[in-house]
């Protein structure tokens, strides 16, 4: 893991804040896509929703300085295109250099706590679009849970709906994260069917003013050729809830990314906090099969 100087970090928050503004303005910027048309994102968004824990470590992702000791590893590591983050963490890795030309995502709507009664109000707590143009990143993140059995759904897809017309505005990737979900025993449960997912699919893409700039984060599950048959956006997956053995996780992604509209990897614990601790190995093994995947320019 890198050494940090999280002192100078601590010091230009509470003495200078205007730093990161600065540090913005100065970053070196970089397209969106390269020339192989992919994109290795490593996501750390989760802490602001409350989700800190990693397998069976509850608070794995509590110690700030370990979290971002491990995103500056994943970053350093070649074919990793950017990060998906909330303000604090993004404003960190600014301080610290560590997002020179690399692709940023800020996350928006971390309002629904993990396990909270309130937890599908997916309420934008974070970014808004006017912030991630203004600092120069390359788009903004959306969780859009729907539940056909609450009624704050709508209010979620209204507030989903208009940050996508926003960013579309600035001319900056709209990242919409659907799912279809519902509480089982009070707890949210997400419907990883293809069924499921493809009548999100429908839904995320229909919303905005216009779905020019609209990507889609999407779950691996099983059948992904009917699930991106149904859209024709940009399509990242999603590493989700690590479990089970890497190689098992490995090899469904290895056959999605070869699907016609799937243009890479958003993946977060499992790659941040692999069960040997072996981040670059972990990191490495997941662009391996970002870059050599046939099927995005299709």
């Amino acid at each position: 893991m890198p050494d940090l100087d999280l002192n100078r970090v601590r010091e230009l928050r509470a003495a200078r804040p205007e730093a990161i503004a600065e540090a913005a303005a100065a970053r070196r910027r970089r397209p969106l896509l390269g020339a192989d048309g992919r994109l290795m994102i490593v996501a750390a968004d989760h802490p602001a929703r409350g989700a800190l824990g990693v397998r069976a470590v509850a608070d794995a992702m509590a110690d700030r300085e370990d979290l971002l000791r491990r995103l500056v590893a994943a970053l350093d590591r070649p074919g990793v295109d950017g990060v998906l983050g909330t303000p604090d963490v993004l404003e960190d890795l600014l301080l610290l250099g560590a997002l020179e030309g690399k692709v940023v995502i800020g996350s928006m709507n971390r309002g629904g706590l993990l396990g909270a009664a309130f937890e599908l109000d997916d309420r934008f707590t974070a970014y808004d679009a006017a912030t991630i143009a203004s600092m120069g990143f390359d788009g903004g993140k959306m969780l859009t849970r729907i539940d056909p059995a609450d009624p704050g759904t709508v209010a979620t897809l209204e507030a989903s709906g208009r940050a996508v017309s926003e960013l579309a505005a600035h001319k900056v990737m709209a990242m919409v994260e659907p799912f279809q979900s519902r509480r089982v025993d009070g707890r949210v449960v997400n419907d990883l069917s293809a069924a499921a997912v493809v009548r999100s699919v429908a839904i995320a893409g229909g919303l905005g003013v216009t779905s020019a700039y609209t990507w889609l984060k999407l779950p691996v599950v099983d059948d992904m050729a009917t699930v991106m048959a149904a859209t024709t956006l940009p399509s990242l997956l999603l590493g989700g809830d690590p479990s089970g053995h890497p190689d098992e996780t490995y090899a469904k992604w290895r056959g999605a990314l070869a699907l016609p509209g799937v243009r890479g990897l958003v993946v977060g614990r499992a790659l941040l906090y692999p069960p040997d601790g072996d981040v670059a190995g972990a990191v490495d093994a997941a662009v391996a099969l970002v870059r050599t995947g046939s099927g995005a320019m299709a």
